[in-house]
């Protein structure tokens, strides 16, 4: 099932054998006993390259032309994610420890991986959720949504004064209620965004990289920011290289759809820009390869180049090109973006399962279906009201146009109430298709998108509500239930729509027979009754019951069922509360 491409650098070690050490066209890259098994992440940096796998285990090739050495296999088990800085590597285990290696993490045995979230002063916040690696520094988003730093701040790239504090070989807390932290394989400049929306960044600012505006140029900023004048829309994501940062922003289009844009600040004399002048701000990259109807799926930036991979499979690329990183076949630059021709994927016909990963002077493309699982359930919900397999009410706007939709989703968010349907019915009946589906997505989200449309609907839905809380009203009326799960003697009842939201597998399973609707019966008996409570009355609630007495015989089995039923982990995910309350009880 793997499928990995590479291009661009390729020396030190040299990923493809008897291949020059600059690979400027896309080609196909091998691992050692592929067939058996599946890439989960790939991360990569100027010391190293990591292969992350879905059984957990990694695979390491260093910085060192020793073919005796690479590549070789990293002894730790059940690692959950892989982030490789420009010297320095974080892995992340299921049970949420950190270990980590660098100069500035360990001097005195800088090749060896310790455990640096046990180092943590505060033991509430050991558990960990996240990492990024950056230049010379790691960072750790805990399960209390609190941001530590560990490595070098000579740049003041863990935010502070970096006169007084030139480095650190234990964890210091940075900031509280993050929600995501953004830096990159060569970056000294970071970002943290919090659960407000609202973005505040640190560290090294030579090239304007951290988006302050014209006026702010201190080569070193030395304690959080608060990044004014950000793009109307939703952060997803951004990414930073040496000299520049990119950030992807969700808004609506002039046909009040989602859409995707990049924004970009920073230098373009160090290129990865996507522009060709100074940009103090994050502005819009603007391009005729970004004005069609497809969306960008996803992006990656490296030290100095940047790639961009779109819903109609296209592949997009800028920067230096010096190490055919760009893989256009040469090694022009290219200051704004161009389209790169793209092999015959494998598995095209999903290519959100496709994923872009720069390294330092690498790049890769690959195949995962594990990194694209990674949800919560309100985009979960979103994505099913756009899945019509399972629409079971359809309702007609002012043009006579037909909106399908869920009738179980439907009738959890407006106050369990049939009545409730017919009146929305007859809001729809006066509105276009663009009202109408913005206001199908209020209702499935939980938010507030519009709210113009929202005064005219909230006296027929709850919007305040909290998706957990319509989960577990889900769980306790057994009318709703479709599905059986039969195990050993007992059986348990689910929605299908509960299963596609919360299961690749279950997805997969009723999606791939959209006319079959009678249930269906699997067998799996390796949990245990407890074990597989826990499972289910998480799959509703995102929580624990309070009653329930975790043992590490639980954790183990559920460890077992994550995998089976490849569940789409939210945050916090069933592991970070799970050992939370197995470390409380004990």
């Amino acid at each position: 099932m793997n499928e990995i491409i590479f291009f661009g650098q390729n020396d030190y070690p040299k990923l493809i054998k008897n291949k020059p050490n600059k690979i400027k066209k896309l080609m196909q890259f091998h691992l050692q006993n592929e067939n058996e098994k599946q890439i989960k992440q790939i991360s990569s940096g100027n010391s190293s390259t990591i292969f992350l796998f879905e059984n957990g285990k990694g695979i390491e090739y260093l910085n060192e032309d020793d073919s005796k050495q690479n590549p070789h296999e990293i002894q730790i088990e059940n690692i959950q994610k892989v982030s490789v800085g420009h010297r320095n590597e974080a892995i992340l285990t299921i049970e949420g420890n950190v270990f980590a290696k660098g100069f500035d993490i360990n001097p005195k045995r800088s090749k060896e991986f310790i455990n640096i979230s046990s180092l943590i002063e505060n033991k509430n916040d050991r558990i960990i959720q996240d990492i990024v690696s950056g230049y010379d520094s790691i960072y750790l988003l805990t399960s209390n949504q609190n941001v530590y730093g560990i490595g070098s701040n000579r740049s003041s790239q863990l935010g502070f004064d970096s006169e007084t504090l030139e480095k650190t070989e234990k964890p210091i807390l940075i900031m509280k209620n993050v929600s995501k932290i953004f830096s990159g394989n060569s970056s000294i400049h970071v970002f943290l965004l919090n659960s407000n929306q609202e973005l505040f960044g640190f560290g090294y600012n030579h090239w304007s990289q951290l988006g302050l505006g014209e006026s702010r140029k201190e080569e070193r900023i030395q304690k959080l920011t608060k990044i004014q004048n950000i793009p109307k829309g939703k952060i997803i994501d951004i990414q930073i290289g040496w000299a520049h940062s990119i950030m992807l922003i969700e808004d609506e289009d002039e046909n009040e759809n989602p859409k995707r844009k990049l924004y970009s600040c920073g230098d373009y004399r160090v290129n990865g820009l996507g522009k060709n002048k100074i940009t103090y701000e994050f502005t819009e990259i603007k391009s005729s390869l970004f004005e069609n109807d497809d969306n960008i799926i996803e992006f990656s930036v490296g030290n100095t180049h940047t790639l961009v991979l779109t819903s109609n499979s296209k592949l997009i690329g800028f920067g230096s090109n010096y190490f055919g990183q760009l893989g256009t076949g040469n090694r022009e630059d290219q200051l704004t973006p161009i389209q790169i021709e793209l092999p015959k994927l494998r598995f095209n016909e999903n290519i959100s399962n496709y994923h872009v990963l720069c390294g330092n002077s690498t790049s890769f493309i690959y195949y995962s279906p594990f990194l694209s699982s990674v949800s919560n359930l309100e985009e979960d919900l979103i994505k099913l009201f756009r899945r019509k397999e399972f629409c079971d009410i359809s309702f007609k706007t002012e043009n006579g146009e037909i909106i399908e939709a869920h009738k179980l989703i439907l009738k959890y968010r407006l106050n369990q109430n049939e009545n409730q349907i017919e009146k929305l019915q007859e809001i729809i009946s006066k509105k276009s298709i663009k009202e109408s589906n913005q206001i199908f997505e209020m209702i499935y989200s939980n938010k507030i998108i519009n709210p113009k449309l929202y005064s005219e609907i909230k006296e027929i839905i709850n919007l305040n509500e909290k998706i957990e809380e319509t989960m577990k009203r889900i769980y306790l009326n057994e009318n709703e239930k479709d599905f059986i799960i039969e195990r050993k003697e007992k059986q348990y009842k689910f929605p299908k729509l509960i299963l596609i939201m919360r299961s690749e597998l279950y997805r997969g399973m009723f999606l791939s027979v959209t006319n079959d609707k009678s249930n269906k019966v699997t067998d799996y008996s390796e949990l245990s009754n407890n074990s597989f409570q826990i499972f289910e009355y998480w799959i509703y609630s995102n929580q624990i019951k309070d009653e329930i007495q975790i043992t590490q015989e639980m954790i183990d089995e559920i460890k077992i069922g994550i995998d089976y039923f490849q569940l789409n982990q939210t945050n916090p995910n069933l592991f970070d509360l799970l050992i939370k309350k197995f470390n409380n009880q004990n």
